[in-house]
């Protein structure tokens, strides 16, 4: 007989680290070390397409297609002489699904643009901080008040 083994799947996660103070950085140093700082990139991973993907986001206002960030993303990352891994159309799509998923991103009829035209710390404070941060340590409070 086989025994079922449940799985605990979260409801909700987000990793959180800290860095030195952002001196000196290049916009895309800036937007890389934010990814490390939120779990959308993991620290010594050499693919790191997201940061293009959200850099290309962050310098437009009006709303683009994958395709479009695919083509802005291959076009910068050429120019910048970074190696062209994770460019394929469906890896640009997860990782808009990512950003989406963080509240970062919203899409609108196939195309995304940054969450209604807000500034980064804007949707910070709101969605992630006030919002999904603190749903998350509510209801770890719950378990710790749980445990007699």
């Amino acid at each position: 007989m086989t025994k079922t083994i449940s799985k605990d799947t979260p409801l909700a996660e987000i990793t959180l680290r800290k860095y030195e103070q952002p001196y000196d950085l290049s916009k895309r140093e800036l937007i890389k070390k934010l990814c490390l700082s939120i779990g959308l990139l993991q620290p010594g991973d050499s693919r790191d397409i997201i940061v293009d993907i959200l850099l290309t986001l962050i310098g437009e206002k009006r709303l683009l297609s994958s395709e479009e960030i695919q083509n802005k993303v291959i076009e910068f990352r050429k120019k910048e002489n970074l190696q062209l891994k994770g460019i394929a159309g469906s890896n640009i799509r997860r990782q808009l699904k990512r950003l989406k998923d963080l509240f970062l991103i919203e899409n609108i009829k196939n195309s995304y643009r940054i969450n209604e035209n807000e500034t980064l710390i804007n949707i910070f404070e709101e969605k992630i901080e006030r919002f999904y941060i603190k749903s998350i340590l509510d209801r770890i409070k719950e378990y710790f008040r749980e445990i007699k």
